[in-house]
């Protein structure tokens, strides 16, 4: 038994969560199951559905202490989206667990409110820095989840270059693509 088995609280929410999350570091998230979490803390999977009413749940908690981070982001909303983009891509499938959480509904909009807020400046977020927060976000997690499937590949020998390598040119063509989105559009005549 290790010391984080030892904790008093890995029984409640919050030490079931971090369970998870460190069972989505081991082992990725199509080997993340109740069954193999309930293992990890030494009980039957159906105490779990105690405090989560089934997997998307649990992985929705899992999504938000994912984002968490990013609640506190200061700056402009490309060092917000930037804190998100490391946020993600900090946890094996990160990307994945957050993205399929979004897809669903699920959890919290945290990274959504922060981008918002981050574009709307001193201001109350208006139904374009909303709409715009989006966009953006939708663009982080998905080149979030290209950069962690590219890396995965990269490990079995499935694609043609180093974490490194990978890491270093998707990063520019993440700063790139955010400078797009960033960047002031003219207006077309009849538009």
């Amino acid at each position: 038994m290790d010391a984080r088995d030892a904790r008093p609280d890995r029984h409640t929410r919050d030490g079931i969560v971090d369970t998870a999350l460190a069972l989505l570091e081991q082992t990725g998230l199509p080997d993340l199951s109740m069954r193999r979490l309930a293992t990890a803390l030494g009980v039957q999977p159906s105490a779990l559905y105690w405090h989560f009413e089934n997997k998307q749940e649990l992985l929705a908690a899992v999504a938000d202490r994912i984002v968490e981070p990013v609640t506190d982001a200061r700056g402009d909303v490309a060092d917000v989206a930037h804190a998100l983009r490391g946020a993600l891509l900090a946890h094996r499938d990160g990307a994945e667990v957050v993205l399929s959480t979004q897809a669903l509904g699920l959890g919290s909009d945290a990274a959504h409110i922060r981008l918002a807020l981050a574009l709307a400046g001193d201001e109350v977020p208006g139904e374009d820095a909303r709409g715009d927060a989006t966009v953006i976000l939708q663009f982080i997690l998905g080149h979030a989840s290209l950069v962690q499937q590219r890396i995965q590949a990269a490990r079995f020998g499935a694609f043609p270059a180093g974490e490194a390598e990978i890491a270093e040119a998707m990063s520019a063509d993440f700063a790139r693509g955010l400078r797009m989105l960033l960047a002031p559009r003219p207006v077309r005549a009849g538009a």
